[in-house]
This record gives structure tokens, C-alpha cells and sequence, in this order.
């Protein structure tokens, strides 16, 4: 009896143990566990960024990465230690050695580092949490907008570059690989139709709030992806892409956007239904997650078209 009663107690009082070390582990990485919005300075500009760090079983701290280009990469490790923290990422469309990333809690809310970059230079760049953007109760829709007039594209500016796009017929056309279209208004909570046709093998991207890209590519027949046809690039997979039409037709998207909760109906067909979005895909804007946000045309991909543009925000 004694010897049963001690073979029970040993493996409770390990667990007990493992528990406990668990839970202490886990306090200690609390301060940098969550999402967070980074900016990093290069020079003139500033690129957006964006990290995602969880505990992972007891005691190994994983997340996820956003640069300035490209979409989410995973993160194997990160090492923290007394509100310090680092981790290596091997490049993606980058050519050169693997990034680097060192950086230090800040309080609760905002972090700062360094960030060795593949070509061999360092960068400062500073990180705030990263919003909930929760919505209590219904959107009150108001005024349906139209963003493009069909005859020119003012309310329209470029983001770097010379502007390649034109309006012809009803249509906002980029007949080649140039700058992005950015509307001058911006937008929090929304409703989104537009319109879009693009040749074999063509790319572009519908970037909601500028921080959070729809993917537009030629995809029809592939099985489903957050890289393409009506992903939020590398993080949300459409449920199905059998309803993309071949290159060369006009399909519809009708997007409705509120807080990080998005739907993607593609020609009719609701294909990502109310999905939280964790965070800015490549080639944001910026990271200002909490602010709004204009609607952003990729056109540094390929020629696309794009018509019947409009916009419904919430009031």
C-alpha cells in the first residue's frame, strides 16, 4: 500500500513540478508575448514591420515576422532573457546573409533594436503593441463612395515612382510594372467593390487600410493559397478558388473590413468569411495599425485593370 501510494505521489509531484517551472517560464516571457507594429529606419524613409512572438509548449518562445516586402516568415526561436531578445531569420526574396534582430522590451506596450538586414547593413527601428481594433456592435453603414470617376484618377497619388496609370474608357489601367495608386481619402470600417482584370500571369493587390493585401493573381485552377488569388497574403487562405474566372475576364471583389475582421467574396462567392487579419502584410504603407487607412492599387507587379470602384464606410 505504501509503496502504491508512493508510486502515485512521484509522477503528480513531477507534473507538480513541470507545472510550476512552466508557469514560472512563462511569466517571465509574458512582457514580450503578443503581436506589435515596428517601424524601421532606413535613411529617408521609414519601412513598416511587424513581429509576433507566443510560448510555444513550456518553455520555447516562436513567432512571426513582417518586412518591408514579402509575407509572414516564421521564427524557429526567439531568445529573451531579462527583457532582451534576438532571433535570425534566413532571407525570402532578399538576396545576402540571414536578418538579425536584436531588441528590448520596453514596459509593457513599445520595444526598440537593431536589425542586421541580408545586404549587410544595420537598422534602428522602435515597436509599439499592436491593437485588438475590436468592434462593439453592428457597423451603421452610410454613404456608398465612388473612389475612381472613370474618367481621370483624380483623388488618386502615386507612392514612389513615376505614375504609369491611366484612365481609359471607364477604366484605371496600369499597362505596365510601376508605382502603386493610393487614394487620397482614408478609411477605417468599410464596404469595398472594385472590379479588376489582368493577363496570363499577372499580379497585383488590393491593399485594405494600405496595411493589408488581398492578393490579385492570375490563379485559376490552383489550389488555394494566402499567396494568391483572394488570399490576405501569407496569412489568410481563401476557402476555395473555384469560383476564379481565366486571365483576361473582369472579376469582382467585394470586401467588407471591420476592426481586423475581414470577408472576401470573389465573383459572388464568399471565399474568406469573417476572418481576424493578425497583422500588415509586405508592402504596407505603414504600421499604424489603430489609424485609418487609404485603399491601395499594387502596380509594381504587372499590368492590371481595375473599374467600378466604391467604397461604403461605416459611420
Amino acid at each position: 500500500m505504501k509503496k502504491s501510494m508512493i508510486a502515485l505521489c512521484c509522477p503528480l509531484l513531477f507534473l507538480s513540478v513541470v507545472s510550476t517551472t512552466a508557469k514560472a517560464q512563462h511569466d517571465t516571457s509574458q512582457a514580450i508575448e503578443g503581436r506589435w507594429d515596428l517601424a524601421v529606419q532606413g535613411g529617408t524613409r521609414v519601412s513598416p514591420s511587424w513581429l509576433e512572438v507566443e510560448l510555444s509548449g513550456s518553455h520555447t518562445l516562436v513567432g512571426r515576422f513582417v518586412g518591408a516586402g514579402g509575407s509572414a516568415r516564421p521564427i524557429a526561436k526567439v531568445n529573451y532573457k531579462n527583457n532582451a531578445f534576438d532571433f535570425t531569420i534566413p532571407p525570402q526574396w532578399e538576396n545576402g546573409s540571414d536578418m538579425v534582430i536584436n531588441g528590448t522590451v520596453i514596459g509593457r506596450d513599445s520595444m526598440a533594436g537593431t536589425m542586421l538586414s541580408p545586404n549587410g547593413k544595420t537598422y534602428n527601428w522602435t515597436g509599439v503593441r499592436a491593437p485588438l481594433l475590436k468592434r462593439d456592435g453592428k457597423p451603421v453603414w452610410g454613404k456608398t463612395i465612388k473612389l475612381f470617376n472613370g474618367t481621370n484618377t483624380d483623388g488618386w497619388h502615386t507612392e514612389y515612382g513615376a505614375n504609369q496609370w491611366i484612365a481609359q474608357d471607364g477604366i484605371l489601367r496600369s499597362p505596365k510594372s510601376g508605382a502603386n495608386l493610393v487614394t487620397d481619402q482614408t478609411f477605417t470600417d468599410f464596404k469595398l467593390h472594385i472590379e479588376f482584370k489582368y493577363p496570363a500571369g499577372s499580379n497585383s493587390g488590393v491593399y485594405l487600410r494600405g496595411r493589408y493585401e488581398t492578393q490579385v493573381e492570375d490563379s485559376k485552377g490552383m489550389e488555394p493559397d494566402s499567396h494568391l488569388l483572394g488570399g490576405i497574403y501569407g496569412f489568410l487562405v481563401p476557402n476555395t478558388l473555384d469560383c476564379a474566372k481565366p486571365a483576361g475576364e473582369w472579376q469582382t471583389y467585394d470586401i467588407t473590413l471591420i476592426g481586423r475582421m475581414v470577408t472576401v467574396s470573389l465573383n459572388g462567392v464568399d471565399i474568406v468569411i469573417k476572418q481576424n487579419i493578425p497583422g500588415i502584410t509586405g508592402g504596407a504603407i505603414d504600421s499604424k495599425e489603430g489609424e485609418p487607412g487609404p485603399i491601395l492599387l499594387q502596380g509594381d507587379h504587372g499590368p492590371i485593370d481595375y473599374r467600378n470602384i466604391t467604397i461604403t464606410p461605416a459611420q
